[in-house]
């Protein structure tokens, strides 16, 4: 009786491979209208240029391609499974990431979390052995939350300002997630929507803090920081 066949990972590289860059798939993203799923940097930057899938062809939105993408965190925790050391090796460059790029233009070195993580090193040097340090590793920003008043809006006597508008998370933290924070925050019915905009640009539910930096916040130097987001009462357009 024959042995199964071990699999190998070449074997998977077809369903766990990234169309555009030929790599891993990194926070795999499928776009709702084909099914076929990319990197979602990597599909993100495409969708700057062309509102059309990249493998198929199909146009995903005539206006806004990126409302039609959503994140398979399913399938990313089978890649990081099938392939070892992938999770810890991206986490480390996204650190690296954040410590290299636009800061630097800010004079800051190490990103938006620069002042809290030397007081946490710091910490860390003077602790001998004791508990081990139990902050977040994944680099932090800090977030003004407006509200958008305008009395022509239905629903503006629901939605109000925050007392404390000011929050600080992590740069993985997406629009959807804010969302339910205000939700919450506001104590809004679980049926209300609103709108999150950025320079008066409504942003997308998977959008996430970082990628927002980088790409809708046009701000630089001192006054770059925080990043200013704006919620109001949803508007139909339908």
């Amino acid at each position: 009786m024959t042995s199964p066949r071990k699999h190998l990972v070449k074997d998977f590289n077809h369903f766990i491979t990234c169309y555009v860059c030929k790599g891993y798939l990194i926070k795999p993203t499928t776009v709702t209208e084909c099914l076929h799923t990319f990197c979602k940097s990597c599909i993100i930057q495409h969708f700057e240029d062309s509102n059309n899938c990249p493998k198929c062809g199909i146009q995903v939105h005539e206006t806004n391609p990126r409302e039609m993408l959503r994140l398979d965190n399913t399938l990313e925790e089978i890649i990081f499974k099938l392939v070892p050391g992938l999770r810890e090796k991206e986490q480390q460059q996204e650190i690296e990431f954040w410590r290299s790029r636009k800061w630097k233009e800010n004079g800051e070195e190490d990103g938006p979390r620069s002042k809290r993580s030397r007081l946490d090193d710091d910490d860390d040097d003077d602790d001998d052995g004791g508990d081990g340090d139990y902050h977040r590793s994944d680099p932090q920003i800090a977030i003004c939350l407006d509200c958008l008043r305008n009395s022509s809006l239905v629903g503006e006597n629901i939605v109000k300002g925050l007392m404390k508008k000011f929050i600080r998370c992590s740069t993985r933290v997406t629009v959807g997630t804010i969302k339910k924070f205000l939700s919450l925050k506001l104590k809004l019915p679980s049926s209300y929507e609103l709108d999150v905009l950025c320079n008066g640009e409504i942003m997308g539910k998977d959008h996430t803090m970082e990628f927002i930096y980088m790409t809708r916040w046009r701000l630089r130097g001192e006054t770059a920081y925080p990043m200013v987001l704006e919620y109001r009462p949803r508007i139909d357009f339908g």
